[in-house]
């Protein structure tokens, strides 16, 4: 099992950026997939990005959901058992809790081990 826990959320105005980072614990981490999720007040929890483990070389696979390409970075670096989601040109539809998750395979994720989560608020 992997414990994880998100920073880096905040307030931050139509246009500005922010950089999530999601600590993790355990000595799987470089061999588990790592994904972020968000879920929006009434909303439910939708998938974001996610970025698969490689064993051996630093070639990943990486997913977005089509609203945020262009816009979302997601990285890792297993050196600090850490997962990143750097979020540029934010816009208020971004207002949501955010949340790591993290399982052996990304197709996985949904029934992995899950954050606490962190909230980011976008304004207008």
């Amino acid at each position: 099992q992997v414990q994880l826990v998100e920073s880096g959320g905040g307030l931050v105005q139509a246009g500005g950026s922010l950089r999530l980072s999601c600590a993790a614990s355990g000595r799987s981490f470089s061999r588990n997939a790592m994904g972020w999720f968000r879920q929006a007040p009434g909303k439910e929890r939708e998938f974001v990005a996610a970025i698969s483990w490689s064993a051996g070389s630093s070639v990943y696979a990486i997913h977005y959901v089509d609203f945020v390409k262009g816009r979302f970075t997601i990285s890792r670096d297993n050196a600090k058992n850490t997962v990143y989601l750097q979020m540029n040109s934010l816009k208020p539809e971004d207002t949501a809790v955010y949340y790591c998750a993290a399982a052996p395979m990304v197709a996985g994720l949904v029934d992995g081990s899950w954050g606490q989560g962190t909230q980011v608020t976008v304004s207008s």
